[in-house]
């Protein structure tokens, strides 16, 4: 049984292939991405919270098999911490068989675009995660 609750999945394309025929290693941080927002809109509701966006400032991935073309890639995550401006969504990478592709971890920090500077977490948003990932503080 996963530890996630949330997972979302991606389609191997041609495209994301290299010439030895297997998912290049950077194309993880797009199903990375691709899920961050699948839950940014299926958790969250696509909202933002006032004026503050978020940035990734960090990504770590530990690649464990490799997936190829034809198959299909599950992306569980779920968002694991909060700092005072940040955030943690953590990953686990499945192929359709269960065989686990990789793990990985990207730190978030809220941004005030116009400011160009982090902000706090916003509190409603910090709220509604906590009560849908259990998170306790």
């Amino acid at each position: 049984m996963t530890r996630f609750r949330y997972s979302t999945r991606i389609p191997v394309r041609f495209r994301d292939c290299d010439p030895m025929g297997h998912v290049n290693n950077a194309v993880y941080l797009t199903y990375l991405e691709v899920a961050r927002f699948a839950y940014w809109n299926d958790v969250a509701g696509g909202r933002w919270f006032g004026e503050a966006g978020f940035i990734v400032a960090r990504a770590e991935i530990d690649y464990k098999a490799s997936a190829e073309v034809g198959d299909t890639v599950e992306v569980r995550l779920g968002i694991t911490g909060f700092g005072r401006t940040s955030f943690v969504f953590e990953y686990e990478l499945v192929d359709q068989d269960g065989r686990l592709l990789a793990n990985a971890k990207t730190v978030q920090v809220m941004y005030d675009y116009g400011a160009k500077t982090p902000v706090p977490v916003v509190e409603d948003f910090k709220r509604q995660i906590t009560e849908y990932e259990g998170i306790r503080d």
